[in-house]
């Protein structure tokens, strides 16, 4: 190493049988490197550009393996495909503690043999290093007294794409393969973009995270978050809003921005990040990408999507409710990283979450549920308009597709979902129906919203709550899982 290159002092890699001790070394390296960087920066804004170049590293996690796991063949996740050298650069580990004790300790359990924590070879950018501290702020290029990149690191594309969960990972030159779906600089890079574009740290998210494209469900959410705040047996324990603003109590003010986040995100927060987050992504695919982007590097245990939706069969009415079994995707915007050509399959334990909910909530149950709730394809498009078109395409296509019913966003949630091994689902209801006559005109939308959307919210809510008591294990389906996938989950 360059004698002009400043690095802190670290303990030497060691190795571990516990998962506990193995998770306490990765916090204690991360909290060496990060404070390195941080007072470095600070003297050089007190002080001036410093001699030489400063640098700090992500700390590791590494295991390697001599034979092929006796597992339990169950497990989707926990364990490597092949005998071998697997690593994952860790940041954030005191905020992702629980989620690094119950990986590492999987591997202990499958593997038999140690894991390996020390210093990685990737530097930690400035950028990230402080992203924690609200009172430091790195200032755009040039508007420092010397450029930042001759000092510091910054962001470097080549550690923070997607090439792991896309299946176009290259081991390093050693033969190490990915030990986690996204390396240290990937995460740090989504944790950095969820709080920008929710408006909360990400930090208060929960495992079981609701999307919506309505701003009438946020209104609902907080009026059943304070009720459970109010209900001292609830489980549930505050509720954050916009600001990272937090109540404890159901009679606690939330402040009103003015300025609303482009996906404002609200959470219903339990002990274990058990409870229910709710973003509202707006409406499109572009924002339903960019949310469920940043938000799989948390590995939520599900994601669904309760939204409004098109109805396209004649038979349905205003307020009927479509399960998504399956999807026609023509939103465009994974076409690169997911061919359209990959099939989305309906994932069985959201499914029987979801209609399990309906029944409880509708109080029908088997033949007469179909009454309200079709099951079937939803197709999603990147055209809000594509009624101005001449329609002979569109409908033959959704004809073809038996396509129920036709959003913009469902499609991409669930095939994101699919690309990072989340278990997603969509449950939607019929706001329109414009292939009858039915538009969403100010009248029939006063009408629907104000007898839909509490119902429609509170089904999302049950089958949330149904999942948070399956085990871990029996949610990540194996049908998300390719050939030689990652050990954490």
């Amino acid at each position: 190493m360059s004698s002009d290159i400043r690095t802190p002092e670290a303990p030497q890699a060691e190795a571990f049988m516990e998962a506990e001790p193995a998770v306490a070394r990765l916090i204690a390296l991360y909290a060496i490197s990060a404070r390195f960087l941080r007072e470095a920066f600070a003297a050089s804004v007190r002080d001036g550009r410093p001699a030489g170049r400063v640098r700090a590293y992500y700390p590791e996690v590494r295991i390697t393996t001599r034979t092929h796991a006796h597992i339990d063949s169950r497990l989707s996740f926990g364990h490597v495909p092949a005998p071998g050298t697997y690593a994952a650069t860790i940041t954030r580990p005191a905020m992702f503690e629980n989620y690094l004790r119950q990986q590492i300790g999987l591997l202990l359990e499958n593997h038999g043999v140690a894991v390996t924590v020390g210093m990685s070879d990737t530097p930690m950018p400035l950028h990230f290093a402080v992203a924690s501290d609200s009172e430091v702020t790195v200032p755009q290029e040039g508007a420092a007294d010397f450029p930042l990149r001759d000092v510091f690191d910054v962001p470097d594309l080549s550690t923070t794409n997607d090439d792991i969960v896309n299946g176009t990972y290259e081991p390093d030159a050693d033969g190490t393969m990915a030990l986690a779906p996204f390396t240290a600089q990937r995460v740090d890079y989504s944790l950095a973009r969820l709080a920008h574009y929710t408006a909360t740290d990400p930090e208060h998210f929960q495992n079981h995270v609701l999307f919506t494209n309505y701003q009438f469900y946020v209104s609902e959410f907080e009026a059943y978050a304070r009720r459970m705040l109010a209900d001292p047996d609830s489980g549930y324990t505050s509720f954050v809003s916009t600001g990272n603003a937090e109540i404890t109590g159901p009679l606690g003010d939330l402040p009103v921005s003015s300025k609303m986040p482009q996906m404002p995100a609200f959470h219903l927060k339990r002990p274990g990040a058990a409870g229910i987050t709710l973003v509202n992504i707006g409406v499109g695919p572009s924002n339903a990408k960019t949310a469920t982007d940043h938000i799989a590097v948390l590995r939520p245990h599900a994601w669904v999507m309760v939204g409004h939706c098109a109805g396209l069969r004649n038979s349905q009415s205003l307020g009927d409710f479509v399960l998504a079994h399956a999807y026609l995707r023509e939103d465009k915007v994974l076409d690169d990283d997911l061919p359209v050509w990959v099939p989305i399959p309906a994932l069985a334990e959201i499914q029987v979450a979801l209609e399990d909910a309906v029944e409880r909530e509708t109080k029908l149950q088997g033949y007469d549920l179909k009454r309200i709730m079709r099951t079937g394809t939803v197709a999603s498009l990147d055209n809000r308009n594509w009624e101005l078109r001449d329609q002979r395409g569109p409908v033959q296509r959704l004809s073809q597709s038996r396509a129920v019913a036709l959003d913009m966003e469902s499609a991409t949630i669930a095939a994101n979902g699919f690309r990072f091994r989340v278990p997603y689902g969509t449950l939607l209801c019929i706001s329109d129906k414009p292939l009858h006559g039915e538009l969403k005109l100010p009248g029939m939308a006063s009408d629907f919203y104000k007898t839909q959307v509490s119902r429609h919210l509170m089904i999302g809510i049950r089958a949330m709550e149904t999942l948070r008591e399956m085990p871990l294990e029996r949610i990540h389906s194996r049908k998300l899982r390719s050939f030689d996938e990652t050990a954490f989950l």
